[in-house]
């Protein structure tokens, strides 16, 4: 190989090492070992634990929530065949600067962390969308009095899922983390919810 090629593919590997070293969160849970977003942001917002806050997935066929009586969540799902959720995670406020800007939200199975599987989902099943980080201002029938995101995630039983569960994640924010210094210039509150996976045949 010629020398200028060689040191052309080194910078380009360099640069894609830089960028997945540097990624901003919630993709950093699935690159990093934090057991939670605390590991980098602080847990200063006024949406707190409280009746106002809004957290729900919802099945897209039936709008039902998909919520347990201990607050977790159960997605049923035949195996082979995919099952989409809408999530749904904001606050209820009174005036508009109190909304949360951005919302963002990582599903993983805890037990994954500090290994090298690049999926931190259960394991045998297929998802699309496990973590993501979206502006306010989605609209959904179950919650006309929130300030939302919204995002659907299809979820699919492979031949080897089995019953599982993951941690739903996910921060209300507002604001703009310092480069280098994530507790710095954002306030936001840290939730997180129990999701258990159900396969049928």
């Amino acid at each position: 190989m010629p020398r200028n090629h060689a040191i052309i593919l080194i910078l380009v590997f360099l640069a894609i090492t830089a960028r997945i070293a540097t990624a901003s969160p919630p993709a950093v849970g699935i690159i990093g070992n934090s057991r939670s977003c605390l590991a980098c942001h602080v847990n200063n917002g006024e949406w707190k634990e409280n009746s106002n806050l809004i957290i729900d997935l919802i099945d897209k066929k039936t709008m039902q929530s998909l919520r347990q009586s201990d607050g977790s969540f159960l997605i049923t799902a035949k195996r082979g065949e995919p099952t989409t959720v809408l999530t749904a995670i904001g606050y209820r406020t009174l005036t508009p600067d109190q909304f949360p800007y951005r919302n963002g939200w990582i599903m993983i199975d805890t037990t994954t962390i500090g290994t090298s599987a690049l999926s931190k989902f259960a394991p045998g099943w297929e998802v699309n969308l496990p973590y993501g980080c979206k502006i306010v201002g989605d609209k959904i029938e179950s919650y006309p009095d929130g300030a939302l995101t919204t995002a659907p995630i299809t979820i699919r039983p492979t031949a080897t899922a089995k019953d599982g569960e993951v941690m739903l994640q996910f921060m209300l924010t507002k604001g703009e983390s310092v480069k280098g210094n994530a507790k710095a210039g954002l306030i936001g509150n840290y939730h997180e919810r129990k999701l258990h996976l159900r396969v049928t045949e």
